[in-house]
């Protein structure tokens, strides 16, 4: 019999339900904008495929109310738990005008949305770490018990904003969770050609805060890892360093040949243990996801994805002299 993790978490089966229907709605809108693209109909995708395990678990053990989060441009699970919508991804896709991203200005993938808390990125990786840090020490200025969660893969925890980050928060113990999702390629690169040490987590020591690596295809064991971090920043014991294992089921990006660097089997090989399928298995053990209640899901995801795509594909451009605003002082 399987054993009941997430109630030892205090997660209800509606919550792991939840999880799990996050988790395939940005399976599915990956999906579609694959198609999207190869029908010329987009420009460029950056997949989260394999990773969304982390991505959501992560999430749930945040305050949406609360906390602040600084994705990285595979987030999207991230962000569809912090209030972005399909159609929101859709119309960034696209390019249009009512993209709340950048009003079509940025490439997918550059997430921000005020009202959600979901922090603007930049194309310049790691950039959005020094910029948690300063969110978590003005909520301290401010007397705001929240937590600022910053992601970014292996390849950028390599970067010197990602250390002065890392340092600052540690030193000033700052409630700033840092979650590495390592998917094994910085996108052509291997991780052993990239960092010496066995695990990014074992950096941690070295600024003196908490690090731990953990399953980044399960979404229970990344939860748990996040809200003990969550827990452990408002209580003023300072930051986390998370390092998520997963692997990246797609080329880099749109615009990527992995066949180039990667074998195919490996790739294969990686699927078996995708996450969208193997958290289903443990809910379909428990009862908890049946034949029924999965194909009421996939059918109301469905209905968005595709209510998404024709809304943002009628959606109009903006007016052409609208990328004059907000370059150069009016």
């Amino acid at each position: 019999m399987t054993e009941n993790r997430h109630q030892m978490l205090n997660l209800t089966d509606e919550d792991v339900l939840n999880m799990y229907e996050t988790m395939l709605l940005a399976r599915k809108i990956d999906e579609r904008m694959w198609l999207l693209n190869r029908a010329g109909k987009i420009p460029f995708v950056i997949s989260c495929q394999g990773q969304e395990a982390a991505q959501v678990g992560a999430a749930f053990a945040l305050d949406r109310k609360v906390d602040y989060v600084l994705p990285y441009y595979r987030d999207m699970g991230v962000i569809l738990r912090f209030g972005m919508t399909a159609k929101d991804l859709m119309l960034s896709g696209f390019a249009k005008a009512e993209d709340p991203n950048s009003g079509g200005r940025q490439m997918p993938g550059h997430f921000g949305q005020k009202k959600n808390r979901i922090v603007t990125g930049s194309s310049p990786v790691t950039t959005q770490v020094p910029h948690a840090v300063g969110i978590a020490l003005a909520g301290r200025l401010q007397k705001k018990n929240l937590v600022t969660f910053v992601t970014f893969g292996e390849g950028s925890s390599n970067q010197g904003d990602f250390h002065e980050g890392a340092n600052f928060a540690a030193v000033h113990k700052l409630p700033v969770i840092f979650m590495c999702e390592n998917n094994k390629y910085a996108i052509s690169v291997p991780y052993d050609k990239q960092v010496a040490c066995e695990k990014i987590s074992d950096r941690a020591i070295g600024y003196g805060m908490h690090g731990e690596t953990v399953d980044g295809n399960d979404p229970l064991e990344v939860y748990r890892a996040v809200k003990e971090a969550a827990d452990r920043g408002r209580r003023g014991e300072g930051p986390t360093l998370i390092e998520t294992i997963s692997y990246r089921l797609t080329p880099h990006s749109s615009d990527d040949d992995d066949r180039s660097y990667r074998e195919q089997n490996e790739v294969a090989e990686a699927k078996k243990n995708d996450p969208v399928l193997t958290f289903a298995q443990y809910l379909t053990s428990l009862g908890i996801l049946t034949d029924e209640k999965e194909k009421e899901i996939i059918d109301n995801i469905m209905t968005i994805v595709n209510e998404a795509t024709e809304y943002a594909e009628a959606a109009p451009y903006a007016d052409p002299s609208h990328a004059l605003k907000y370059v150069y002082a009016e």
